[in-house]
């Protein structure tokens, strides 16, 4: 897999960071956001170690 399609993925998970985001703001989430709150934390770490081994890729 090339750089570019990994950036390109890491985009796409970014993405779905932010629908998550959007999920922890509905009132009838219950005991899901427990569930919405560990995968918030997962794509961060995930996001984080991508950066932190190709720096460059969080200017893109």
């Amino acid at each position: 897999m090339d750089l570019q399609t990994v950036k390109e993925r890491i985009a796409v998970v970014q993405n779905k960071r932010d629908y998550l985001l959007s999920l922890l703001e509905q009132p009838n989430l219950g005991t899901l956001r427990v569930d919405v709150n560990q995968a918030l934390e997962e794509l961060d770490d995930l996001i984080d170690e991508f950066r932190r081994t190709i720096p460059e890729a969080g200017t893109n």
